[in-house]
């Protein structure tokens, strides 16, 4: 017990054992010189009949074990020895000092005959096993204070922070496996990254340069396509998605059940573009679609109406879109239903515009307020909620968009198992408000096609999903999975999305994903992530200095297995995240800290090999401006001919506007 006599007592034997040890020596080291010491006439009869009855016992006898037995009550003594902790104090010089002491200790008649002459043989023998004896007594008594594996000098909790993570491979016919390497304490082991159910959701993170593409995108669509699915790839860099996929394509076109096609979307180069209108009628079953349509390409165009939604003056312009839309839907069994035609139509003045609108009466609920505005002269009201429109759309008013919006050369139900498909959409930086516009209305009336039931499983791909705008994100991931299909996000921080879809939308998002992988990221998203990934049991250290004594205290408590600093610090090509399971496939160690392992020689070698994508069409200027008179030439015909067609029908005479100018 740690009670003051016990501890007073505990050092008293101490004490004692040090003494016997240094009494020892004392008379080793007198009976060794003891003609040395009787001609300085240091002896006396009673101490040499003292050591005559200590040489009958035998142990001063023998040099080695007068040594030994003195050396052994030395370590005794220290064991017991209770040096106040220091930080600074350096183990490797208690070592020298310790190690020097045992050699002259112990090779003391050795260093003697050799470095001391014989007028010097005693003095120097006894002067190097007390010198000896004493560096052997400090050095145990700075042993003592040193800190034996007290102090964790490891600055950034590195070793702390590690945990178990998956090492199998588990692989099924839709999962994405990726090699990575994670530490574990002071250990580097091998493992994988294995995203088994990606129908639940796939959110890929980082700031520019964290290698999202290079090291997960990349390998979602190769792996994917390699395992039949039918996709989609939104690149906002084109060609650099769209090269892999296409390749890929090639070499695994063997399995799909049937012939698989392979369609891209370019408004920079119409050579190398196919032609698709994304409002194609006999996809448009009602009007609802239309809306849908509209609110995606006005809000598309018009990013800040996006946390505006239900204000008036947003949703006036999108009933506005949407009642041309419908109207074109239904002249003619849609011969007109394209995007430049509704543009176009748009652009018509008041008085007949208003006119034709009047004869479909499936709109006329949501046209009648703005004929009311008007025929009652409100032309400022009108004109502040159809203008919003008209400028907006204006902006897509381009013989090259007309070219390429105005036909279609294949269907957007791209997992239709008679038509299996991967369509690349390719966007550009310098113009991607106006290109995003379109592409967001594109990818609206892909996943209205793509989330159906009794289809072949596929993959939506979205790189740099912030430049667009999906509405129903949210809904298609909570719903899609059961149809099989994946959809892959890629975005650099949370704080992006919330920018351009507003704090309610993104967070919707980044809560209904499943699989989370992310780069390096700051701020709010490595706080939600580092939350994600959760705690683990860590170990730690508390240390106490004070003028008697330092004490240390080790305990273990719940820490975040990831916190946001590390997550702020990750080098490129390290991930963290957590994936999700199924049902069949159970994964424990979900949550994951690790470098993904990319073959770059084996890339580049692909790379090198890869062809580019086919050319689909030679084009002159001539054709383009061609297609852009004739849509400005139909709509304008249309206008004349409803007009006409209005007046020479006595039922719908009364619904021709006359110009108030007139």
């Amino acid at each position: 017990m740690r009670t003051g006599e016990n501890v007073e007592g505990l050092r008293k034997i101490l004490d004692f054992t040090r003494l016997g040890s240094l009494m020892v020596l004392l008379i080793h080291g007198y009976l060794f010189g003891y003609g040395f010491f009787e001609q300085l006439g240091w002896t006396h009869e009673w101490g040499d009949q003292f050591l005559g009855l200590l040489l009958k016992i035998g142990i001063f006898g023998n040099k080695v074990h007068t040594l030994a037995l003195s050396f052994s009550l030395l370590l005794i003594s220290l064991l017991g020895a209770k040096g106040r902790k220091s930080v600074g104090l350096k183990l490797g010089w208690v070592a020298f000092i310790g190690v020097f002491g045992l050699l002259l200790f112990f090779l003391a008649e050795w260093i003697t005959v050799h470095l001391f002459t014989r007028n010097l043989l005693v003095l120097g023998y006894l002067g190097s096993i007390f010198i000896g004896w004493l560096l052997v007594l400090v050095a145990g008594a700075r042993l003592s204070r040193y800190l034996w594996g007290g102090w964790d000098n490891i600055i950034f909790n590195s070793l702390n922070e590690t945990f178990p993570q998956e090492e199998r491979l588990l692989e099924n016919k839709y999962s994405v496996n990726l090699p990575t390497r994670f530490k574990l304490g002071k250990k580097v082991k091998s493992g994988w990254l294995n995203i088994v159910n990606p129908f639940r959701a796939i959110l890929v993170a980082g700031t520019p340069g964290s290698g999202k593409s290079y090291f997960v995108i990349r390998h979602i669509i190769t792996q994917h396509i390699s395992k039949g699915f039918t996709m989609f790839v939104y690149d906002f860099k084109y060609d650099d998605l769209s090269k892999i996929a296409y390749n890929s394509l090639r070499k695994n076109s063997g399995n799909y059940p049937s012939k698989v096609g392979f369609f891209t979307i370019n408004f920079d180069d119409m050579t190398h573009s196919h032609r698709c209108n994304p409002l194609e009628p006999s996809t448009m079953y009602d009007i609802t679609d239309a809306s849908e349509s509209s609110r995606t390409i006005m809000l598309g165009l018009n990013r800040d109406w996006i946390r505006r939604q239900g204000d008036f003056f947003v949703e006036s312009p999108i009933n506005f879109v949407t009642a041309v839309i419908w109207f074109l839907k239904k002249y003619r069994n849609g011969q007109f239903c394209t995007l430049p035609h509704v543009i176009e139509m748009m652009q018509m003045d008041y008085d007949r515009l208003f006119s034709v609108l009047r004869v479909e009466s499936e709109i006329e609920v949501l046209i009648n307020p703005f004929v009311s505005a008007y025929l009652h002269g409100a032309a400022e009201q009108l004109e502040g909620q159809i203008a919003s429109a008209k400028i907006a759309m204006a902006r897509l008013a381009s013989p090259q968009l007309y070219y390429v919006l105005s036909q279609s050369e294949f269907t957007l139900d791209l997992n239709n198992p008679k038509e299996p498909k991967v369509i690349c959409m390719g966007n550009n930086p310098q113009k991607q408000q106006v290109y995003g516009a379109v592409l967001s209305l594109y990818i609206s009336r892909i996943t209205k096609l793509v989330n159906r039931k009794k289809q072949l499983k596929s993959s939506l791909i979205f790189d740099e999903f912030p430049t667009i705008y999906f509405n129903g994100i949210d809904s298609l991931i909570a719903t899609a999975r059961s149809n099989k299909v994946s959809t892959t996000l890629g975005v650099q921080d949370y704080s992006q999305l919330k920018k351009d879809y507003g704090r309610e939308h993104a967070e919707v998002i980044m809560n209904t994903v499943g699989n989370i992988i992310s780069g390096q990221v700051l701020g709010d998203t490595a706080k939600q992530l580092s939350d994600r990934i959760g705690k683990i049991m860590q170990k730690r250290q508390s240390m106490s200095i004070n003028s008697g004594d330092t004490s240390f205290s080790h305990s273990k408590q719940l820490e975040m297995a990831v916190p946001p600093a590390t997550i702020s610090q990750l080098s490129s090509g390290e991930f963290v995240g957590v994936v999700a399971d199924d049902p069949q496939e159970k994964i424990i160690l979900k949550a994951f800290h690790c470098e993904i392992i990319n073959d770059h020689k084996k890339i580049a070698l692909e790379e090198s090999v890869f062809e580019k994508i086919p050319k689909v069409r030679d084009l002159n200027d001539g054709e383009v401006l061609e297609n852009y008179h004739r849509i400005k030439a139909e709509i304008n015909q249309l206008m004349e001919l409803e007009l006409e067609r209005m007046l020479d029908t006595p039922s719908l005479a009364g619904l021709v506007i006359q110009s108030s100018k007139t």
